[in-house]
Formats: structure tokens, sequence, C-alpha cells
């Protein structure tokens, strides 16, 4: 255990490839076959903007959020939260992890990962939330230890390095990560993201912030077209093995199992995210046919709506659909309820909440771990 700060070795670490060629290869299969759907499909941002919400909601689980993928729709249909403050603060937390990423895209437009850009996300995603006062947008200019909470310094389960030694170990992981020295860009980013936390750059969010940057470096190296792919997941349902095989890279240079850790995540994860994104796809295609029956110009703009946010009221879609008079956009509310593409929820005569079951079937199922099985079956 390690009982003084950590001072992770420089990168690059020496690899053994060999025991690892199976993973890479399987893991940069199924990172191909996402790749080539996400450039294949129609409609590209309302079809994966659900599954960026998702995400978002994993990741903070991770650090403790209680809130719902539906918690987090259902706020952003109604512009406000039936849940206490806590709840409340909890999805601000989700949402700021999704405008992070749509951030780090546009900031990409300009310069690559490194210090300023991660200084920018961690700015970001601690806005008016939990650890905003912690030296939200700066390096942490205290040492800090991980332990449970209340214990002292001397019981911590993980101390990392001094401040004095963040400048020269974030150059050196800057300069890692934008290189190509390294043989295979899956081994790179495994290898940079235990280095990221092992490094612990900020008093709150590291976690947050390092599985952030796995799906927006594979976008940087352009192996994915666009920041998605269902990482959080696999290490929500992994937690102690996550945790553990970082710890025993710190104490025993435990890279192999780490690294097969993290190519198994990225396979899975990867198939996982090209199951949605199919199964969507073949959802819109399906009610795209069915709508012609509905005989309005203004079907295919509420389709798409429920696409991108399957949880809707009048006020929240209202601008997207653009009609010429809210009697319209009623009756289109009315005729899919009919259809059965939408649901209302009871209890209101007013401002009532509708919801997309079959999308949000989708999102829910694929928790599943015969969730990719079955897709194979109906392909």
């Amino acid at each position: 255990m390690i009982k003084k700060p950590f001072i992770p070795p420089k990168l690059p670490p020496k690899i053994d490839y060999v025991p690892l060629i199976k993973e890479i290869g399987q893991a940069r299969e199924a990172l191909g076959e996402l790749r080539g759907l996400l450039i294949n499909v129609p409609n590209f941002d309302l079809l994966v903007s659900p599954l960026l919400t998702k995400e978002a909601v994993l990741s903070s689980q991770i650090e403790g959020t209680q809130a719902t993928l539906e918690d987090v729709l259902k706020y952003e249909a109604e512009g406000k939260s039936s849940q206490n403050d806590k709840k409340e603060e909890d999805i601000r937390e989700i949402l700021n992890y999704r405008r992070a990423i749509h951030l780090a895209i546009k900031e990409l437009k300009k310069k690559p990962i490194g210090e300023n850009f991660i200084k920018k996300l961690h700015f970001l995603l601690l806005d008016s939330v939990r650890g905003s006062n912690k030296d939200r947008g700066y390096l942490r200019r205290i040492q800090v230890y991980i332990g449970l909470p209340g214990t002292p310094i001397e019981k911590a389960i993980y101390i990392p390095p001094p401040i004095t030694e963040l400048p020269k170990l974030l150059s050196n992981w800057e300069k890692y990560i934008n290189s190509y020295q390294e043989k295979d860009p899956l081994i790179q980013i495994g290898v940079a993201h235990y280095q990221f936390e092992a490094i612990h750059p900020f008093m709150d969010g590291n976690g947050r912030i390092g599985r952030l940057l796995i799906p927006i470096f594979l976008y940087q190296r352009k192996i994915l077209p666009y920041p998605v792919l269902y990482i959080s997941e696999y290490f929500e349902k992994h937690r102690q093995q996550y945790y553990d095989l970082l710890s025993r890279v710190s104490q025993k240079e435990g890279w192999e199992s780490w690294l097969k850790f993290f190519l198994d995540a990225i396979r899975i994860q990867s198939q996982r995210t090209a199951a949605i994104i199919y199964r969507t796809k073949f959802l819109y295609e399906k009610l795209k046919k069915d709508i012609s029956a509905v005989n309005s110009v203004y079907a295919i703009n509420l389709l798409d709506a429920i696409f991108a946010k399957p949880i809707i009221t009048f006020a929240s879609i209202k601008n997207e659909i653009k009609p010429k008079s809210h009697q319209t956009i009623y009756n289109l509310l009315e005729k899919f309820t009919k259809m059965k593409i939408l649901k209302s929820l009871p209890g209101r005569k007013r401002n009532r909440i509708y919801i997309f079951p079959e999308l949000l079937k989708i999102l829910e199922e694929a928790k599943n771990r015969n969730f990719v099985v079955k897709l194979k079956s109906i392909k």
C-alpha cells in the first residue's frame, strides 16, 4: 500500500505487446464496425444525442450521483426538476459532462489535447455543481489523497504526486498523448488514462475528465468520426476491478492486466454502442415510413425531435417544429400518441409530459449482457 506521494515514471513505459495482440485485434475490429456504422448513419446528431446523455449519466454515477437518464430527460423537457436540490445538482453535473464533450469537439479544431485543453473542460465540468469551489479550471495547489471519507492521510489508499511535480508530469503526459511513438493508439490511450489518474492534477473531477478523454482521443485520432463510446458503463459495472488494476500499475507496474481490461472495455462497449445505434437507426427508418399516414409536413420534425429528446413537452419542442400555429403541434402529439409512438404520462391535463417508450427501451436494454447477441440475430 502506498503511504507516501507516488510519482509515476515518465512515459512511455515499456509495454510487452505479445500477450496483448489478441485483445488489440478484437478491440480494433469492434471499433472499426462502430466507425463504419457511424459514418453511414443519417441524421447523425439526433441519433447519438441520447447516447451522449446516457454516457454522461453513467460517468457521473461512478462519482456518486443518483440521477437517472429519465431524470435528466424530464428535467430538460420541463426546464426544472421536481426532485430535491441534491438531485437537481446531480442533473446539472450530468449536463455539464455532455456540454464538455461538445466543447472538446470545438476546442480540438484549434489545438490538440493538452494542459490548457483539460483545464477548459474542468472549468465547464464543475460549473455550479459539487466541487465547484475546488480550484475549478486550475491544477490543484495543495497535496491531496484518496481514501475513505474522514480517514487521515496516514490511512490513504493512494497519495498522488506533490504539486511541485505536476508541471513536468503533465508536460510529459501531453507530449506522449499527442505523439505517435506508441505502436498502437489503443495502448496509448490506455496508458495515458492510467497516467492521468495517477497524476490526479485536479482537486476534484479527475475521474470524469479521465473517462471523457478516452472517446475524445479516439475522435482526435480519427478512429471514430464522433466522440461517442459508451465506456463508463463498463467501468461502472467493474468498478472495483477498474480501481484495483489502476492501483496495480502504480504498485507493481502491472501494465498487462490493466491493458487487457482496458482493451476488453473498448471492445465490449464498442459493440454495445454499435448495437444501440443500429437499433435506433432501424426504429427511425420504420417510424419514418409509419408517419407518412399522418399527412403533415411537420410530422418528420416531431419524429426528429423525439429521437434527440425521448421525453418532451409542448414547450420543449415547439421551437424545433416551428409550425404556423400551436394547434398543429397539439394535433401531432395527439396523432403520435394514438399511433403509440408517444405515451402521455398520467396525472396532468396541462403541460403534459410525453415519453418515447421504444427508444427508452433500447437504451435500457443495452444494460443486458445478451443485448449484442440479440442484435446479431436480427441483422
